[in-house]
């Protein structure tokens, strides 16, 4: 990447092009920005001040609350400031480091869903072994391991997208700098490009998704043999949430990143929209309406809380 590059500006068309509507989802996409980072703070929270979450589970929970967190604000505030701002212009160097972060995040995504599927796996078909086998120190390494793995990732696919010459139109079709629509403007053969990226997203979304699904069968497999109706509807439940969140994220991103480039529609945008901020939104709701341990966790914290409150009020009272 040539110091020519680097003096190259973008204009992001952002969500849509009419001007009537931006000030209303200007209002919508804030009201989910804040609600995301509500949510997923009080769920890190949460589990912290929770001894009772104090599990492998949640501690995969929290980092994947972490990362919902990130991923929504590499997105969201240049969003929102593109719907009320004229000058949509991104300079390359922003344009890359943003892609290069989305790349990250929604890598160490995966990684961690697929850490959590096996989590469960481990959790319910083989208890006894399950504290000897994850075990902090491991919980860690598999953490490390999967922001290691995505920032080699990130690096590499975003050299793949931006070491091309652009000499063209500047004009993104995206509310972000997203792959397809920059690769778009590159003026040198993107071919081998394309094949690059498209092999780490297969190996990432491909391979993380069977790790989910083989984790999922064998779960189902020791469920449908207990003997008790209790047991399989806990286990059932506990696995529910999960599996919710995983539907949203990769239903998602195997339409946007599994397809042929010519392939692509107006869809993108919305498809986009889900996994970059309606499902970090979503996740906290989704692990905590559906959790009874979080629910409990919850209500012990808020019964805390306000009984400090009514001591210190007290308190002042008397003195």
């Amino acid at each position: 990447m040539g110091g020519n590059q680097t003096q190259i500006e973008f204009i992001l068309l952002g969500i849509t092009d009419s001007p009537h509507v931006q000030s209303p989802l200007f209002v919508f996409f804030l009201l989910i920005y804040i609600v995301t980072l509500v949510g997923n703070i009080g769920i890190i929270i949460l589990v912290r001040v929770s001894p009772s979450l104090h599990t492998p589970m949640y501690f995969f929970l929290t980092h994947f609350a972490f990362i919902d967190i990130c991923c929504s604000t590499v997105i969201s505030p240049r969003m929102l400031a593109d719907l009320l701002s004229e000058d949509k212009t991104i300079s390359f160097s922003e344009c890359m480091t943003q892609f290069l972060m989305f790349v990250l995040f929604a890598t160490t995504e995966c990684h961690l869903l697929a850490m959590m599927a096996y989590d469960r796996h481990m959790a319910i078909c083989h208890p006894l072994l399950y504290v000897t086998i994850i075990s902090s120190h491991v919980c860690w390494q598999l953490v490390a391991s999967s922001y290691t793995f995505a920032f080699l990732i990130a690096i590499i696919c975003t050299w793949c997208v931006f070491g091309g010459s652009f000499c063209g139109p500047n004009r993104i079709d995206h509310f972000f700098c997203d792959v397809v629509p920059v690769l778009k403007l590159v003026c040198s053969d993107t071919h081998s490009s394309e094949m690059v990226i498209f092999a780490f997203v297969t190996i990432n979304v491909v391979g993380a998704s069977m790790v989910i699904l083989l984790s999922y069968i064998s779960i189902l497999h020791t469920v449908l043999r207990m003997c008790s109706a209790q047991s399989r509807a806990r286990a059932f439940h506990t696995c529910a949430s999960h599996l919710t969140a995983v539907s949203i994220y990769f239903g998602s991103m195997f339409f946007m990143y599994l397809q042929p480039p010519s392939s692509h529609k107006s869809l993108d945008k919305l498809a986009s929209v889900i996994y970059t901020m309606v499902t970090p939104m979503l996740n906290p709701f989704i692990y905590s309406l559906r959790n009874k341990e979080v629910k409990e966790a919850l209500v012990k914290c808020g019964s805390r809380l306000l009984n400090r409150w009514q001591h210190t009020r007290l308190s002042s009272c008397i003195t």
